[in-house]
């Protein structure tokens, strides 16, 4: 009889429990043992969702990110971190800077970046030639230990030895597989003690195997498992997000227990790979997907997996395709989605129960699913009938698209000057990305009229007030290129998704970004269309307050498709052709009321980059042609904006140029303009904004510090092609800290201006 599974489970809680936990910890609402007991009761929340799971897993649950605990797990920690003898208060420094607001021993924090093709971050493991590992496992030991004693079969989750290396970041030229077998050692050593808890399985993350391997690599896979192969646990080497490609025959020869793969996103033949498999191994199938929403067709899945299941007994395991972090908690949450939509839906706890029905059906009882199929079947037939999803209108706009709607009419040199003498900025322009804090008041506001408390009116005369106070402070810090501040949104893509038919919003659906941030992706389920404008009156409010360029904010077509849960009936360069003509419409109607700047963010477009470099220049070619068509349509002396965070940019820089932005954002404050190297040996021809104050943290950056990340920024790009700004939004920072810190941008570029002309 096969057996179920799952790979993780979200961490933040049904109500996002470990966002108020943690803030509240962060602001010293709390102390350490009232945290310490709202912890442990999001835990057992959990553990209340795996009754009918054969092994329930342990370690996936993690207070800030589950890389950061492996190198807690392993003592690779910066040192600069170790400012006490709490560990509580020095992993938060790693992660943010500070442990509480009111932290006296502040720190740089690591660099943070997307988990492979997820919206996901993580912090950067951080190494160099005198890495020392050091195993500390007294955390992972108890909450086994405690799972054990409530009568639970335990699986503990851990990152594999390679992908844990793969991930990090070097500041020497140690080559890092040279710290191998420092690192195996103390693996050995959290097997061993593993082993004599009683643990049979231990689940090893090697999401890595998915990526495209060096022979070096695949060697590297070949020697460490060897090394762990003489545990005495049964290891499932875990491999997901795509196809195992060249390294199939790798995993396959490895000895390790068992091996799990995704075959939502890999075409692997899962009979096939049973016949390579040694009879007494484990096939682990990710046969429910991890990463999306949709009901899952059951009475499809049972047909292909009836043969295999006789074959293989309790041998076949079946599991999501990966964690379940990257879906929101239980669809039970939400009341006010659509009736025609809803039953398509499966959130976390569904896929649970999904996997609950398999187990069942393909047992020796299977009469026992039979309501349940049912179900799920009228779910799928109905999808596939319901006329929601077509739009005749949007089928008919894409046919009307003309090559001339994806390019600007002249060069980037061209237009830049045309808009220096209409937009007269000075030299080193200050700016934000766009969004201010989102205050108690503005999120007060907000719920008030979500619960008809107050008017529409009353609503959006509220709304004029913090969008004119924004302007007033931007006015007072003396920032050149203002910004309306965001009140009226609650998220970049959410926001947007509740203005364009095709796409649904929730209540409830939340999805770890990273720490305590949460977001709720929209739903695609149909053809996308604008109904109606969706920033310009803001923007237009704005403008009227301030005699400087307020810039129109938009979120791009790639990251709404990118941070949404795509509908899974039609290509994706589809589906976003049709949101980039939606805001098209609005980027020509923001110009046509007078906006001279116009911010089209993509922060999502490298994220979405396939993880193998064949797929590439099919999902490049279709991602920049939707920002250009999105932009492609305003006059020469309309400056378009873009802003991309958190992002590895070397091997794309073609593809940004192609974008062909008059001015980029970026992040580069955590990673101290280590990211100009690659903008500069490719010649990048137009205008950049390399972040300079570190928003993920509430550290506030001096006017010394940025003067000093601005001048090797000076080193890299001309001068006159340089902005000075934060490294994203700050919706999530308190006015306060901005406050201090914008002002310091605007001191730090005034002296490098003052710098300029004495020079």
């Amino acid at each position: 009889m096969a057996k179920i599974h799952t790979l993780g489970f979200p961490r933040i809680g049904k109500h996002r429990e470990l966002k108020r936990a943690l803030e509240a910890y962060w602001n010293q609402k709390i102390d350490k043992p009232a945290f310490t007991q709202q912890i442990e009761a999001l835990e057992a929340q959990r553990f209340e969702s795996f009754s009918h799971l054969d092994l329930v897993q342990v370690g996936d649950f993690s207070l800030y990110d589950h890389v950061l605990d492996t190198s807690f797990l392993f003592s690779n920690v910066p040192q600069r971190a170790l400012q006490s003898r709490d560990s509580l208060d020095n992993y938060f420094r790693v992660a943010r800077g500070k442990a509480s607001i009111n932290d006296c021993c502040a720190a740089s924090a690591s660099q943070m970046t997307k988990w492979f093709d997820t919206n996901y971050h993580y912090i950067v493991p951080e190494f160099n030639q005198d890495t020392v590992f050091s195993l500390n496992s007294d955390a992972l030991l108890g909450k086994v230990r405690h799972a054990r004693s409530q009568g639970f079969e335990v699986k503990p989750v851990i990152i594999g030895p390679l992908t844990y290396l793969y991930l990090g970041e070097v500041s020497d030229n140690t080559p890092v597989l040279d710290l191998l077998d420092k690192l195996l050692n103390e693996y050995k050593l959290l097997l061993n003690q593993l082993a004599k808890l009683g643990v049979s399985w231990v689940q090893i993350d090697e999401p890595a195997l998915v990526t495209e391997l060096s022979p070096q690599w695949q060697f590297a896979y070949k020697y460490a498992y060897e090394v762990l192969k003489h545990a005495q646990v049964k290891l499932l080497l875990t491999t997901y997000f795509g196809d195992l490609g060249d390294n199939y025959k790798l995993v396959c020869e490895l000895p390790v227990a068992g091996i799990h793969v995704d075959l939502t996103r890999a075409q692997i033949d899962a009979s096939a790979l049973a016949d390579r498999l040694l009879p007494e191994q484990v096939l682990s199938l990710g046969v429910i997907d991890g990463r999306n929403v949709w009901v899952s067709d059951l009475s499809e899945l049972i047909e292909k997996l009836q043969a295999l299941a006789q074959k293989k007994g309790d041998l076949l395991w079946l599991a999501p395709s990966c964690s379940l972090l990257h879906t929101p908690v239980d669809i039970n949450t939400e009341t006010n989605l659509p009736a025609q939509v809803k039953p398509w839906l499966a959130f976390a706890q569904q896929k649970l129960e999904e996997l609950h029905t398999l187990k069942v059906a393909l047992g020796p009882n299977p009469g026992a699913a039979s309501a349940a199929l049912l179900a799920n079947k009228k779910a799928i037939e109905y999808k596939k009938r319901s006329a929601l999803r077509s739009r005749p209108e949007v089928q008919a706009s894409i046919n009307a698209i003309e090559p001339s709607w994806y390019v600007r009419d002249k060069s980037f040199t061209q237009r830049y000057a045309q808009q220096a003498d209409l937009i007269n900025l000075p030299q080193f322009p200050t700016t934000t990305i766009g969004s201010f804090p989102q205050t108690p008041e503005i999120r007060k506001l907000r719920q008030q009229y979500k619960a008809r408390a107050i008017t529409l009116n009353e609503y959006e005369k509220g709304l004029e007030q913090h969008i004119a106070q924004c302007i007033a402070q931007q006015e007072e810090i003396g920032l050149d290129v203002l910004v309306h501040g965001e009140a009226e949104r609650n998220d970049m893509v959410e926001y947007f998704a509740s203005y364009l038919n095709g796409m649904l919003t929730t209540d409830f659906a939340w999805v770890q970004s990273y720490g305590s941030r949460c977001v709720k992706p929209p739903i695609i389920y149909g053809d996308i269309s604008r109904k109606t404008s969706m920033t310009v009156k803001w923007i237009r409010f704005a403008q009227g307050l301030t005699a400087k360029p307020v810039k129109g904010m938009l979120t791009g077509p790639v990251t709404i498709l990118n941070w949404s849960f795509v509908r899974d009936d039609q290509p994706r360069a589809l589906t976003a052709k049709q949101i980039a003509l939606a805001v098209r419409e609005e980027v020509l109607e923001l110009e046509a009321n007078g906006t001279q700047i116009i911010q089209i963010d993509e922060a999502a477009l490298r994220e979405g980059l396939p993880l193998k470099r064949a797929q590439w220049t099919e999902y490049l070619s279709w991602a920049i042609d939707a920002f250009k068509l999105s932009a492609g349509g305003v006059k020469n002396e309309t400056q378009i904006h873009t802003h991309m965070c958190y992002s590895q940019f070397n091997d794309i820089l073609p593809d940004i140029q192609r974008m062909d932005a008059d001015v980029i954002t970026i992040e580069t404050a955590r990673s101290q303009m280590k990211l100009l190297d690659a903008f500069n040996d490719f010649k990048y021809a137009n205008s950049i904004g390399p972040g300079v104050y570190d928003i993920h943290s509430p550290n506030i950056p001096s006017v010394k510090d940025i003067e000093s990340l601005m001048k090797r920024a000076m080193d890299q790009l001309p001068s006159e092609r340089l902005w000075v700004n934060p490294d994203c939004g700050l919706k999530t920072r308190a006015w306060p800290e901005v406050k201090s810190a914008l002002e310091n941008l605007v001191e730090a570029a005034l002296a490098l201006r003052q710098n300029q002309v004495s020079v």
